[in-house]
């Protein structure tokens, strides 16, 4: 059911995003780290933009494959741009990004980040599902505990919106993070 409410509701939240980036100001992308660029669709006039002056090498896609469809490219598109794309299915609305996804999207960005690349992370809005995804990365990366996370996501990117079910599966991250660690995280 959660699948079907986010295919009817996509469209009109895709023109509200955009209207709120045209209207509002509201960033399209914003960059987290020196690694990390936390945004809504790549449309596909951003390409240029995002391949030559963000230096992006990868791309992690949380969208089903409906809402990617017209407006961005696909992984052959990015392939022939030299960009690697993983997409992490995950529904819209009501979906949380599985643990075993988490995991392979935190791999995924520290490959990258060892090679001195950007990676673009995204869903429709780059609010909820690519900010889970990100605050992973965060957890992983600096031993933050997941509310650290999203706090520091949303000092950059303050319409952020991160669910009680998105915030429960960033607690197992951190939770198997911390047995493997003994966790020197700083809350």
């Amino acid at each position: 059911m959660a699948g079907v409410l986010a295919r009817v509701v996509f469209y009109p939240t895709l023109l509200y995003n955009v209207l709120m980036s045209k209207l509002y100001g509201r960033h399209w992308y914003d960059r987290i780290d020196e690694t990390v660029i936390l945004g809504a669709l790549p449309f596909r006039s951003l390409t240029q933009e995002l391949v030559k002056h963000e230096n992006v090498r990868g791309v992690i896609t949380m969208n089903e494959e409906y809402e990617t469809k017209f407006f961005v490219n696909s992984a052959e598109e990015w392939h022939g741009l030299g960009v690697e794309q993983l997409r992490l299915s995950t529904i819209d609305i009501t979906g949380v990004p599985t643990l075993e996804n988490l995991k392979k999207g935190v791999h995924f960005l520290v490959k990258h980040r060892k090679n001195g690349n950007s990676v673009y992370v995204h869903c429709k809005a780059g609010r909820s599902r690519s900010a889970t995804m990100v605050a992973a990365y965060l957890i992983q990366l600096h031993l933050w505990s997941p509310e650290k996370a999203c706090d520091y996501i949303a000092s950059i990117r303050p319409h952020i919106i991160v669910h009680r079910g998105q915030f429960k599966v960033l607690n197992h991250y951190y939770e198997e993070l911390c047995l493997l660690d003994s966790c020197r995280s700083t809350p």
